[in-house]
Protein backbone atom coordinates (compact mmCIF):
# COMPACT_ATOMS: atom_id res chain seq x y z
CA UNK A 1 0.00 0.00 0.00
CA UNK A 2 1.17 3.76 -1.14
CA UNK A 3 2.49 5.29 2.02
CA UNK A 4 3.11 9.59 3.09
CA UNK A 5 6.64 8.85 1.48
CA UNK A 6 7.42 10.74 -1.90
CA UNK A 7 7.73 8.91 -5.47
CA UNK A 8 11.14 7.53 -6.21
CA UNK A 9 12.40 6.27 -9.49
CA UNK A 10 12.19 2.80 -7.75
CA UNK A 11 8.35 2.81 -6.39
CA UNK A 12 6.51 1.74 -9.30
CA UNK A 13 3.28 -0.14 -7.99
CA UNK A 14 2.48 -2.64 -10.74
CA UNK A 15 -1.30 -3.61 -10.90
CA UNK A 16 -1.82 -5.91 -13.92
CA UNK A 17 0.34 -7.14 -16.24
CA UNK A 18 -0.33 -8.91 -19.77
CA UNK A 19 1.10 -8.65 -23.20
CA UNK A 20 -0.84 -5.27 -24.44
CA UNK A 21 -1.80 -3.29 -20.98
CA UNK A 22 0.50 -2.41 -17.38
CA UNK A 23 -1.48 -1.03 -14.99
CA UNK A 24 0.30 0.60 -12.62
CA UNK A 25 -0.43 2.67 -9.10
CA UNK A 26 0.15 6.02 -9.86
CA UNK A 27 1.99 7.85 -6.96
CA UNK A 28 0.30 10.75 -5.61
CA UNK A 29 3.22 13.23 -6.50
CA UNK A 30 4.20 12.30 -9.84
CA UNK A 31 3.62 13.42 -13.62
CA UNK A 32 2.39 10.70 -16.23
CA UNK A 33 5.11 12.74 -18.39
CA UNK A 34 6.88 15.46 -19.33
CA UNK A 35 9.30 17.08 -21.65
CA UNK A 36 10.94 19.29 -18.95
CA UNK A 37 15.00 17.96 -18.37
CA UNK A 38 14.42 18.94 -14.73
CA UNK A 39 11.63 16.58 -14.66
CA UNK A 40 13.18 13.43 -13.43
CA UNK A 41 10.00 11.38 -11.43
CA UNK A 42 7.43 10.57 -13.89
CA UNK A 43 5.57 7.61 -14.37
CA UNK A 44 7.44 6.99 -17.79
CA UNK A 45 10.77 7.29 -16.24
CA UNK A 46 10.08 4.69 -14.05
CA UNK A 47 8.63 2.27 -16.52
CA UNK A 48 11.76 2.91 -18.54
CA UNK A 49 13.28 2.02 -15.65
CA UNK A 50 11.60 -1.17 -14.58
CA UNK A 51 10.77 -2.66 -17.96
CA UNK A 52 13.63 -1.18 -20.52
CA UNK A 53 12.50 -3.86 -23.24
CA UNK A 54 8.86 -2.60 -23.12
CA UNK A 55 9.71 0.74 -24.12
CA UNK A 56 8.61 1.49 -27.81
CA UNK A 57 11.35 4.02 -29.81
CA UNK A 58 8.33 4.56 -32.18
CA UNK A 59 6.54 6.65 -29.54
CA UNK A 60 7.42 10.13 -27.78
CA UNK A 61 7.67 8.82 -24.31
CA UNK A 62 8.13 5.16 -24.98
CA UNK A 63 4.89 4.34 -23.42
CA UNK A 64 1.15 4.74 -24.82
CA UNK A 65 -1.10 5.87 -21.78
CA UNK A 66 -4.67 5.14 -21.85
CA UNK A 67 -5.92 7.99 -19.95
CA UNK A 68 -4.84 10.71 -17.67
CA UNK A 69 -4.32 11.45 -14.22
CA UNK A 70 -3.70 14.98 -12.39
CA UNK A 71 -0.46 15.63 -10.77
CA UNK A 72 -1.78 15.02 -7.24
CA UNK A 73 -3.86 11.87 -7.92
CA UNK A 74 -3.01 8.75 -6.76
CA UNK A 75 -4.31 4.93 -8.58
CA UNK A 76 -5.10 3.08 -11.38
CA UNK A 77 -3.66 4.08 -14.62
CA UNK A 78 -3.50 1.98 -17.87
CA UNK A 79 -0.44 1.90 -20.22
CA UNK A 80 -0.78 -0.04 -23.29
CA UNK A 81 2.14 -2.01 -25.15
CA UNK A 82 1.45 -1.64 -28.49
CA UNK A 83 -0.30 0.02 -30.79
CA UNK A 84 -3.94 -2.40 -31.36
CA UNK A 85 -3.65 -2.53 -27.78
CA UNK A 86 -3.89 1.13 -27.32
CA UNK A 87 -6.55 1.58 -30.42
CA UNK A 88 -8.53 -1.12 -28.11
CA UNK A 89 -8.74 0.81 -24.97
CA UNK A 90 -9.02 3.98 -26.71
CA UNK A 91 -12.36 2.80 -28.47
CA UNK A 92 -13.68 1.97 -25.07
CA UNK A 93 -13.04 5.49 -23.40
CA UNK A 94 -14.43 7.00 -26.63
CA UNK A 95 -17.52 5.26 -26.47
CA UNK A 96 -17.99 6.01 -22.28
CA UNK A 97 -18.05 1.99 -21.63
CA UNK A 98 -15.24 2.81 -19.04
CA UNK A 99 -15.82 2.27 -15.51
CA UNK A 100 -13.69 4.25 -12.93
CA UNK A 101 -14.42 4.97 -9.05
CA UNK A 102 -12.50 7.43 -7.34
CA UNK A 103 -12.28 7.64 -3.07
CA UNK A 104 -11.72 10.80 -1.38
CA UNK A 105 -11.61 12.68 1.68
CA UNK A 106 -13.83 16.34 0.99
CA UNK A 107 -13.99 19.04 4.02
CA UNK A 108 -17.24 18.92 5.64
CA UNK A 109 -19.95 16.33 6.53
CA UNK A 110 -21.77 15.67 3.11
CA UNK A 111 -25.69 15.46 4.17
CA UNK A 112 -27.12 14.00 1.09
CA UNK A 113 -25.70 10.51 1.46
CA UNK A 114 -26.08 9.25 -2.91
CA UNK A 115 -26.42 12.75 -5.36
CA UNK A 116 -25.78 13.59 -8.52
CA UNK A 117 -23.13 15.95 -9.66
CA UNK A 118 -24.71 18.13 -12.53
CA UNK A 119 -22.60 21.61 -13.09
CA UNK A 120 -21.01 22.07 -16.71
CA UNK A 121 -17.48 23.02 -16.98
CA UNK A 122 -15.33 25.37 -18.63
CA UNK A 123 -11.73 27.13 -18.65
CA UNK A 124 -11.15 29.64 -16.32
CA UNK A 125 -9.73 32.78 -17.92
CA UNK A 126 -9.15 34.73 -15.25
CA UNK A 127 -5.63 36.55 -15.08
CA UNK A 128 -3.44 33.91 -12.92
CA UNK A 129 -6.29 31.16 -12.67
CA UNK A 130 -5.36 29.86 -16.40
CA UNK A 131 -4.53 26.68 -15.19
CA UNK A 132 -7.94 25.86 -13.65
CA UNK A 133 -11.48 24.59 -14.12
CA UNK A 134 -14.71 26.53 -13.35
CA UNK A 135 -18.70 25.88 -13.14
CA UNK A 136 -20.65 27.10 -15.98
CA UNK A 137 -22.32 30.23 -15.29
CA UNK A 138 -19.40 32.06 -13.41
CA UNK A 139 -17.93 34.67 -14.39
CA UNK A 140 -14.67 34.34 -17.21
CA UNK A 141 -15.96 30.78 -17.45
CA UNK A 142 -15.32 29.62 -21.43
CA UNK A 143 -16.46 26.97 -23.11
CA UNK A 144 -18.44 24.74 -20.34
CA UNK A 145 -19.75 21.75 -20.95
CA UNK A 146 -22.16 19.39 -19.45
CA UNK A 147 -20.27 17.15 -16.69
CA UNK A 148 -22.10 14.45 -14.24
CA UNK A 149 -20.80 12.98 -10.91
CA UNK A 150 -22.49 10.13 -8.83
CA UNK A 151 -21.20 10.68 -5.13
CA UNK A 152 -21.67 7.76 -2.75
CA UNK A 153 -20.52 8.72 0.84
CA UNK A 154 -18.97 5.99 2.78
CA UNK A 155 -17.71 7.09 6.45
CA UNK A 156 -18.06 10.58 8.27
CA UNK A 157 -14.79 11.23 10.20
CA UNK A 158 -12.15 13.56 11.23
CA UNK A 159 -8.89 14.60 9.57
CA UNK A 160 -6.64 16.25 11.59
CA UNK A 161 -9.47 17.38 13.96
CA UNK A 162 -11.76 18.62 11.37
CA UNK A 163 -14.76 16.88 9.80
CA UNK A 164 -14.55 15.11 6.75
CA UNK A 165 -16.60 12.70 4.74
CA UNK A 166 -15.13 9.39 3.17
CA UNK A 167 -16.57 9.61 -0.61
CA UNK A 168 -16.77 7.49 -3.80
CA UNK A 169 -17.39 9.08 -6.93
CA UNK A 170 -17.36 7.94 -10.17
CA UNK A 171 -17.65 10.28 -13.49
CA UNK A 172 -20.01 9.93 -15.55
CA UNK A 173 -18.23 12.35 -18.38
CA UNK A 174 -14.30 13.02 -18.45
CA UNK A 175 -13.73 16.75 -17.85
CA UNK A 176 -10.06 18.46 -16.67
CA UNK A 177 -10.56 18.21 -13.36
CA UNK A 178 -14.13 17.43 -12.89
CA UNK A 179 -14.12 15.54 -9.47
CA UNK A 180 -11.76 18.90 -7.80
CA UNK A 181 -14.40 20.70 -9.25
CA UNK A 182 -17.58 19.16 -8.70
CA UNK A 183 -17.15 18.50 -5.16
CA UNK A 184 -15.70 22.43 -4.45
CA UNK A 185 -18.92 22.93 -6.26
CA UNK A 186 -21.22 22.05 -3.60
CA UNK A 187 -19.07 22.95 -1.07
CA UNK A 188 -16.88 20.27 0.19
CA UNK A 189 -13.93 20.51 -1.46
CA UNK A 190 -11.21 17.68 -1.78
CA UNK A 191 -9.09 17.68 1.61
CA UNK A 192 -5.27 18.73 0.36
CA UNK A 193 -6.50 20.53 -2.68
CA UNK A 194 -4.27 23.53 -2.88
CA UNK A 195 -5.54 24.97 -6.42
CA UNK A 196 -9.19 24.93 -5.64
CA UNK A 197 -8.51 26.10 -1.99
CA UNK A 198 -6.41 28.60 -3.99
CA UNK A 199 -3.57 27.60 -1.75
CA UNK A 200 -5.34 27.97 1.59
CA UNK A 201 -5.75 23.96 2.02
CA UNK A 202 -1.71 23.30 2.75
CA UNK A 203 -1.61 21.45 5.33
CA UNK A 204 -2.02 17.89 4.15
CA UNK A 205 0.78 16.19 2.87
CA UNK A 206 -0.96 15.06 -0.32
CA UNK A 207 -4.40 15.88 -1.95
CA UNK A 208 -6.63 13.15 -0.91
CA UNK A 209 -8.17 11.88 -4.22
CA UNK A 210 -7.13 7.98 -5.55
CA UNK A 211 -8.48 6.37 -8.88
CA UNK A 212 -9.53 2.88 -7.11
CA UNK A 213 -11.04 1.21 -9.67
CA UNK A 214 -10.88 0.82 -13.45
CA UNK A 215 -12.80 -1.68 -15.58
CA UNK A 216 -12.50 -1.11 -19.25
CA UNK A 217 -14.42 -3.78 -21.44
CA UNK A 218 -12.16 -5.34 -23.72
CA UNK A 219 -12.62 -8.15 -26.03
CA UNK A 220 -12.67 -11.21 -25.16
CA UNK A 221 -11.54 -10.60 -21.77
CA UNK A 222 -12.33 -6.67 -19.76
CA UNK A 223 -9.43 -5.73 -17.57
CA UNK A 224 -10.81 -4.91 -13.87
CA UNK A 225 -8.24 -3.56 -11.28
CA UNK A 226 -8.52 -2.39 -8.09
CA UNK A 227 -5.58 0.50 -6.75
CA UNK A 228 -6.76 -0.31 -2.87
CA UNK A 229 -7.79 2.46 -0.10
CA UNK A 230 -4.96 4.60 0.88
CA UNK A 231 -7.28 6.38 2.91
CA UNK A 232 -7.14 4.68 6.06
CA UNK A 233 -5.83 5.06 9.89
CA UNK A 234 -3.08 2.40 9.33
CA UNK A 235 -1.64 4.72 6.59
CA UNK A 236 -2.35 8.07 8.01
CA UNK A 237 -3.09 8.26 11.26
CA UNK A 238 -4.35 11.68 11.36
CA UNK A 239 -8.00 10.37 9.30
CA UNK A 240 -10.03 9.05 12.12
CA UNK A 241 -13.28 7.34 10.75
CA UNK A 242 -15.99 7.86 12.98
CA UNK A 243 -19.07 6.61 11.56
CA UNK A 244 -19.28 3.95 8.92
CA UNK A 245 -22.79 3.79 6.30
CA UNK A 246 -21.49 1.44 3.70
CA UNK A 247 -18.97 -0.89 2.81
CA UNK A 248 -16.29 0.13 -0.05
CA UNK A 249 -16.65 -3.73 -1.01
CA UNK A 250 -20.43 -3.53 -1.35
CA UNK A 251 -20.68 -0.71 -2.74
CA UNK A 252 -17.89 -1.32 -5.60
CA UNK A 253 -19.96 -4.54 -6.24
CA UNK A 254 -23.25 -2.40 -6.93
CA UNK A 255 -21.62 0.13 -9.20
CA UNK A 256 -19.78 -3.14 -11.36
CA UNK A 257 -23.44 -4.99 -11.13
CA UNK A 258 -25.59 -1.38 -12.16
CA UNK A 259 -22.44 -1.43 -15.41
CA UNK A 260 -23.24 -4.77 -16.58
CA UNK A 261 -27.24 -4.03 -16.59
CA UNK A 262 -26.42 -0.65 -18.55
CA UNK A 263 -24.05 -2.64 -21.04
CA UNK A 264 -26.35 -5.25 -21.00
CA UNK A 265 -29.15 -3.00 -22.39
CA UNK A 266 -26.94 -1.15 -24.69
CA UNK A 267 -25.90 -4.05 -26.42
CA UNK A 268 -29.72 -5.54 -26.60
CA UNK A 269 -30.63 -1.97 -28.18
CA UNK A 270 -27.69 -2.38 -30.48
CA UNK A 271 -29.30 -5.99 -31.42
CA UNK A 272 -32.63 -4.22 -32.51
CA UNK A 273 -31.55 -1.53 -34.49
CA UNK A 274 -29.60 -4.03 -36.25
CA UNK A 275 -32.23 -6.39 -36.87
CA UNK A 276 -34.83 -3.37 -37.62
CA UNK A 277 -31.81 -1.92 -40.49
CA UNK A 278 -31.85 -5.85 -42.11
CA UNK A 279 -35.47 -5.81 -41.73
CA UNK A 280 -35.59 -2.75 -43.93
CA UNK A 281 -33.13 -4.20 -46.27
CA UNK A 282 -34.65 -7.28 -46.99
CA UNK A 283 -38.05 -5.46 -47.62
CA UNK A 284 -36.13 -2.69 -50.08
CA UNK A 285 -34.66 -6.01 -52.00
CA UNK A 286 -38.11 -7.72 -51.89
CA UNK A 287 -39.81 -4.07 -53.49
CA UNK A 288 -36.88 -4.01 -56.19
CA UNK A 289 -37.50 -7.85 -57.38
CA UNK A 290 -41.63 -7.03 -57.44
CA UNK A 291 -40.96 -4.29 -59.36
CA UNK A 292 -38.43 -5.99 -61.83
CA UNK A 293 -40.73 -8.82 -61.77
CA UNK A 294 -43.71 -6.52 -62.75
CA UNK A 295 -41.32 -5.08 -65.18
CA UNK A 296 -40.78 -8.61 -67.03
CA UNK A 297 -43.85 -9.21 -67.22
CA UNK A 298 -45.34 -5.69 -69.14
CA UNK A 299 -42.67 -6.55 -72.05
CA UNK A 300 -43.23 -9.67 -72.21
CA UNK A 301 -46.58 -9.46 -72.75
CA UNK A 302 -45.67 -6.58 -74.90
CA UNK A 303 -44.04 -9.09 -77.20
CA UNK A 304 -46.31 -11.59 -76.99
CA UNK A 305 -49.05 -9.06 -78.80
CA UNK A 306 -46.77 -8.09 -81.18
CA UNK A 307 -45.67 -11.33 -82.13
CA UNK A 308 -49.12 -12.17 -82.20
CA UNK A 309 -49.34 -9.41 -84.74
CA UNK A 310 -47.50 -10.45 -87.22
Amino acid sequence: MMGTEPASLESLRVLHQSDDYIVVDKHWDIRIDSKMWYEKHTVQAQLRHRFPQLADPSTYYGFRFCHQLDFSTSGALCVALNKAAAGRAYRCFRDRTVSKAYLALVRGWVEEETQTLDFSIGKNTSEGKTHMMCIGGTECCENPKPCQTELTVLEYGLYDGDPVTKVLLQPLTGRTHQLRVHCSAIGHPIVGDFTYSLGADDAPYRMMLHAHLLHIPLEPQPLLVSAGDPFLPAVDPKWLPQRSLRTLTATVEALLEHRVEEDRKIKEKERERTRKKEERRRGSAAQRTEGDSEEQTRRCQEWLSEWAGD
